[in-house]
């Protein structure tokens, strides 16, 4: 999202997100005026001069759709037509409030969007790393949790009167290009990954203990309500001279089945999710907040989403004057979106144009209403009209406590990835180490650390700060730029000061890498390589140094470090994304030894000459023989990398034997039941049945296990991240060349082992999507490989019979 296009001045090109607010005066004040909690409070109905009796939406007998339905039959058109929009007006009249369904929680609660903001009651909120370094600890309960914490914040500043109940996250988009803007948003390039993100963090955010499994979803409790966005195939933001509100994504349906649907579909069928929004973007001619198939077709059919479906902010807007879809006709555009599914519009083309839409005979009035009902079940779900007692008690002291700080800085460690170490040059003896030297312009980060759709943080902890605080070391720090993007004409004298501070320290720590001001919504990349003069900074600091030279990278995106890595006088490189407002804590912890770093790369850092050969426009992740594109993802790219996806060091060495796996799969299909045909390289690779739908199968019937004894080898405790790779079997045309199918996270301390034990669905995770999009199984031999290196490898037989 929410690019909010023209509403409130776009807000978010500003280069420091984290600074942006809409000010009290933006606020659409609703029950707090009031004084109490929720809707459906008999003082409240008293205050108004109405009977709550005599209104069934406040009947808690009766169900939240026949609630839901009564309300909207008491409104008429023209007031039904002001709630559509994401500031409701609300209807005295009949006791109900406005309501502001704009809210942000990417990474903590956001003051983005007028539906939150921060003031002397509340000053902040717990800002927790952002996605794509959160994502990088491969911890799927650590993203839960996060989800918990944020949600617990959310609510309590709700009772607070500072926050709504609905939030439009998380960014789910899968990372097509290296140089897409909005990579620190996300969970990263693997479409698998992704949607456990997804899965994970939605739970964690809307969860109410002790109803998770509950069967009828339509009416489960609801902490708070989020919101998997951008859908579809949205990663492209402005790139020489193209921009979202203009581009056409076209996709085949094969990709869109296999990468760009499948977060979506696994947030909604297995987060549950409250909430889809879709994005700026056509997707093969057709905007996407007007598409029939890809929102009533696929989101609410195919998926049965309990929830509603949003626009990005200002996408009719976009469809009529950047898409030009269908004229300039503001009510045909309306009713398009409406009729296609669109339930909310983040704007006022609903607002403004819907009646006279329904007046002229465009759209039926009972499609307002079923929207209506959609969204009031939601709020129904959130007790915004009959109050939550689970959450009433929160207040000030659930936001940023000390457990909430002490999860930011879990979350920033876990996900920080050493991508070298020579000579075991880290971790660094605290007690050998006097004087220290902190260059370059992240040394003393802050808002740079907390990455866009942030809020206020509670206590920021910069790089310098954590090292300046350990007792009995000298501390010097030179920026070495002006600025990240280090192109000023005084940079040569900058560096040569950073230069002299590292000839007599016992170590230097070199702070480089990217910020908003290089990549962010609305802000693509052009090239992989370090801002302006860093290389030089770098390299020169490296030259010079006494020490040994820690380099410290901070950005979302991959950055072809060639030369570091290759430079004898550089020992050790961390990546540490955009780690939060405790970040740099986090780092010194990591530097020292206090914590053992097993984060791994979410992303391919691929070479600077990748970006050469291939336009950002380009859809399709498998290579494009005729133009000599390659490859994108580690899935369908084989070409040398600086850095592959996964990879990621560590302080001791771990030991992989395999305990057991399923070694075959036998599967007979029934008379009705037909063998799918595949494409092979060469005949001699087909099968008998080459493959079979994956709609006709009993996947539960036939789990796949495998179990890997994980044993720490080395002198140092630490956590080791189990990856899981499946590769199809040989000959068969277009496929991936790997693709993630499980990963656990464990902690082992040194020298002992631990069992991993993994269950897979055979038609989740050894499934192809051939190039008609059919999802089949196909047969012959599978194999996994557990480890970027393929450090041990099995079989799966998979025999298909008619």
């Amino acid at each position: 999202m929410a690019g909010c296009k023209l509403m409130f001045a776009c807000c978010v090109l500003v280069a420091s997100l984290a600074m942006c607010s809409y000010g009290r005066e933006m606020r659409v004040l609703t029950l707090s005026d009031d004084d109490v909690s929720y809707v459906c409070h008999p003082s409240r109905f008293m205050k108004l001069g109405l009977e709550m009796s005599n209104f069934a939406y406040c009947d808690s007998s009766l169900s939240f759709h026949l609630r839901a339905k009564d309300l909207v039959d008491r409104l008429t058109l023209e007031e039904k037509v002001q709630q559509i929009g994401n500031t409701a007006q609300g209807v005295a009249r009949i006791g109900l409030p406005k309501y502001e369904w704009w809210s942000e929680a990417l990474h903590g609660v956001s003051n983005v969007g007028p539906g939150t903001y921060f003031d002397d009651v509340v000053p902040g909120a717990t800002s927790f790393p952002t996605v794509i370094l959160t994502a990088a600890s491969f911890n799927q309960s650590l993203w839960r949790n996060i989800g918990e914490f944020v949600s617990t914040e959310a609510r309590a500043m709700y009772n607070l009167g500072r926050a709504g109940l609905t939030y439009w996250s998380p960014n789910i988009n899968v990372v097509r290009d290296p140089r897409w803007g909005r990579i620190l948003e996300t969970p990263g390039e693997d479409p698998y990954v992704v949607g456990l993100y997804a899965t994970n963090y939605v739970r964690g955010l809307q969860d109410v203990k002790g109803t998770e499994n509950a069967t009828d979803l339509s009416s489960r409790p609801l902490k708070v309500a989020s919101c998997c966005k951008h859908y579809a195939a949205y990663d492209l933001d402005a790139w020489r001279g193209v921009d979202r509100y203009h581009f056409n994504a076209k996709v085949t349906e094969q990709d869109m089945m296999e990468t760009f649907l499948r977060p979506f579909e696994m947030c909604v069928k297995d987060g549950d999710v409250s909430s889809v929004m879709c994005s700026y973007n056509r997707v093969n001619g057709i905007p996407t907040c007007a598409d029939p198939n890809l929102l009533k077709g696929t989101i609410r059919d195919k998926w049965d989403l309990h929830g509603y479906i949003v626009s990005d902010c200002d996408s009719i807007e976009v469809m009529v004057d950047g898409h030009k879809f269908l004229g300039d006709n503001k009510e045909q555009a309306s009713s398009q979106a409406l009729t296609a599914g669109l339930d909310l519009d983040c704007g006022t083309y609903y607002t403004d144009s819907l009646q006279g839409a329904v007046l002229d005979g465009l759209v039926k009035e009972k499609d307002i209403d079923r929207s209506l009902e959609y969204l009031y079940v939601v709020l129904m779900r959130l007790g915004f009209f009959d109050g939550n007692p689970a959450f009433q008690s929160l207040g000030k002291d659930d936001i940023c406590s000390a457990e909430h700080l002490e999860l930011a800085r879990q979350a920033a460690r876990e996900g920080i990835v050493l991508l070298k170490n020579d000579d075991d040059t880290l971790p660094l003896n605290i007690n050998h180490v006097k004087s220290i030297a902190i260059a370059g312009p992240h040394g003393n980060a802050t808002s740079a650390m907390i990455g866009n759709y942030a809020g206020i943080p509670c206590k920021m902890v910069s790089p310098l700060d954590a090292f300046t605080a350990i007792n009995n070391k000298k501390v010097t720090f030179e920026m070495g730029c002006s600025n990240v993007i280090c192109a000023d004409n005084d940079n040569a004298g900058l560096i040569f000061t950073a230069m002299q501070s590292a000839k007599d320290a016992d170590v230097t720590l070199l702070f480089v890498g990217l910020d908003l001001s290089v990549e962010a919504e609305s802000l693509d990349r052009t090239n992989l390589l370090l801002p302006g003069d860093q290389t030089d900074l770098v390299n020169q600091v490296a030259a010079t140094a006494k020490g040994p030279v820690i380099l410290i990278i901070m950005s979302a995106g991959g950055v072809d470090i060639t030369f570091a890595k290759n430079n004898p006088n550089i020992k050790s490189i961390l990546w540490v994304g955009y780690p939060g407002e405790q970040g740099g804590q986090a780092i010194a912890d990591v530097v020292f030894g206090k914590y053992n770093p097993g984060g791994r790369l979410p992303v391919t850092w691929y070479e600077a000459d990748y970006v050469n050969q291939l336009p950002m426009t380009s859809m399709q992740l498998r290579p494009v023989e005729s133009l000599n594109y390659p490859g994108r993802t580690y899935k369908f790219f084989n070409g040398s990398t600086v850095y592959p996806f996964g990879y990621g060091m560590s302080y001791t060495k771990f030991a992989y034997k395999l305990v057991s796996s399923t070694q075959r799969l036998d599967i007979t299909l029934a008379n009705h039941q037909h063998c799918r045909v595949v494409n092979y390289t060469n005949s001699k690779f087909k099968q008998d049945c080459p493959a079979a739908g994956v709609d006709q199968l009993d996947c539960d019937a036939n789990t796949v296990t495998l179990e890997v004894a994980v044993q720490n080898v080395g002198p140092k405790d630490g956590s080791e991240v189990v990856l899981v790779y499946a590769k199809a079997p040989q000959g068969i045309v277009g496929t991936y060349i790997k693709q993630l199918i499980a990963f656990e996270r464990v902690f082992i301390a040194a020298g002992g082992t631990q069992n991993v034990k993994f269950e897979l669905d055979p038609c989740k995770s050894f499934n192809i999507i051939e190039d008609t999009a059919y999802n089949v199984l196909p047969s012959g031999i599978h194999r996994i490989e557990l480890g970027n290196n393929a450090t041990i490898s099995t079989t799966l037989q998979v025999n298909i019979h008619h």
